[in-house]
């Protein structure tokens, strides 16, 4: 084997590993808003038992006001929590689709210049 097929074919490699990096950097990202998302829901969720709770448990009325101002506040926590997530995931999904990967294609010509060394690039 030649210096240059060696060169050519760590070229090859080379960009197949920044295409696998960059497709784990998408899934990455795709858990983060994920991961951000179900932390907006178990908040909004611990405010609206809260609330219940506090009206619920208590008999004192500073409790219940307190009660019936959790319970709004962590559907509006929950609202924004899923309001961002939608947003985001459309920008990744949009960054995503726009995204084409070429390694495919430079291991095939790699291949076939391998089999054919006449083949010019």
């Amino acid at each position: 084997m030649h210096l240059k097929d060696i060169k050519q074919e760590l070229k090859v490699q080379e960009k197949q590993n920044v295409e696998i990096r960059d497709s784990l950097a998408m899934e990455r990202t795709k858990l983060a808003n994920e991961r951000t998302f179900l932390a907006y829901s178990r908040t909004a969720m611990a405010l609206v038992i809260a609330g219940l709770s506090f009206i619920k448990f208590f008999e004192d009325p500073l409790y219940k006001v307190f009660g019936a101002l959790f319970i709004p506040m962590g559907l509006v926590v929950g609202f924004i929590g899923y309001r961002k997530y939608t947003k985001k995931q459309d920008k990744i999904d949009s960054h995503a689709s726009s995204y084409t990967p070429t390694s495919a294609a430079h291991a095939e010509v790699a291949a076939r210049e391998k089999q054919d060394p006449n083949i010019t690039a």
